[in-house]
């Protein structure tokens, strides 16, 4: 397998079409399809599917994700030697919104000196997250899948707790007798993978779906819900003085929802990688953990682009 028909891979997989690739390995088309076609010959199998964007077949996935932990193997070892300046090594990794806006924040603050790595965030439902390990397009997930993808580790980081909350206009004018009207007040959901919602009115045999608002990103989310547009489950972590300062109310004290998240990385003996998932358990700290209080679902919170991870 030769290493710079594996960069091909890479570059095809990362840039959606050949053109794109060629111009970023600054080699022409015609080349990369040969380099491509040369890695399928030595393997036996077709690894790309040839459309916009290219995708990666069973094989292909597989052979990505070796890709990727070998131009990693290969910085650092150069990096060791003393082979020239350092390369910056790219790590791909995912990550659902809701995170994304609150706790993995510290990560961005500790990558920003790192020099010889780039983050190629990939924003993603923590409840999907870990098929892009699968595919080979990432080295590492925040997921709540508990089991591990084959050829990476597993931990626990902590569990994040959404709570139902809306305006106190909008609850007064859905609410007779102290009990709210969940069947008639509007709610909003982040995207088609987002359940929390759903599983909280479900739980409530509400009949039918209340009108719904679709709001694709995590702190729209909460500016919606803080405009009055409907109500809906947000991160303990991102309501900062909200119900402090009286702007939102929670719709009942009692009900929450505790989503476990769990980190997961290549078993892949890589500092820098290594030096990723410090980082990653350090800001997870702020996690609910275990023992804290609170019941755990596993279920999808917001992930596709903001929130439900």
């Amino acid at each position: 397998m030769n290493l710079e028909h594996l960069k091909a891979l890479v570059a095809v997989m990362d840039e959606g079409t050949f053109e794109a690739a060629a111009d970023l390995l600054r080699i022409t088309p015609s080349a990369v399809s040969q380099r491509i076609k040369a890695l399928e010959a030595s393997v036996g199998q077709v690894l790309v599917r040839r459309r916009v964007p290219c995708t990666a077949t069973d094989a292909g996935a597989l052979m990505l994700r070796m890709a990727r932990q070998v131009q990693v193997l290969e910085a650092e070892t150069s990096a060791a030697l003393g082979a020239g300046s350092p390369a910056r090594a790219h790590l791909p990794v995912a990550v659902n919104a809701d995170s994304l806006a609150t706790w993995f924040i510290p990560v961005l603050h500790q990558a920003a000196g790192w020099e010889d790595s780039a983050l190629d965030l990939h924003v993603e439902d923590q409840g999907y997250s870990s098929q892009l390990l699968r595919d080979g397009a990432v080295m590492g997930a925040v997921t709540s899948d508990p089991v591990p993808v084959s050829g990476c580790r597993v931990e626990l980081l902590g569990s994040m707790r959404y709570i139902p909350v809306a305006t106190p206009a909008l609850r007064r004018r859905f609410s007779a007798s102290g009990r709210v009207d969940w069947a008639a007040m509007p709610v909003l959901k982040f995207n088609t993978k987002d359940t929390l919602q759903q599983q909280l009115l479900t739980g409530k045999s509400v009949p039918g779906l209340p009108p719904t608002h679709t709001v694709p990103s995590s702190q729209g989310f909460l500016a919606a819900v803080t405009a009055g547009l409907g109500w809906g489950m947000i991160p303990e972590l991102q309501l900062t003085g909200e119900l402090a300062d009286g702007v939102l109310v929670r719709l009942e004290e009692d009900t929450h929802q505790d989503v476990a998240l769990y980190w997961q990385a290549w078993a892949l003996d890589s500092d820098r990688l290594a030096r990723l998932g410090a980082a990653v358990r350090t800001a997870a700290g702020t996690l609910l953990q275990p023992g804290g209080g609170g019941r755990e679902a596993n279920g999808p919170s917001r992930a596709g682009y903001r929130r439900r991870k």
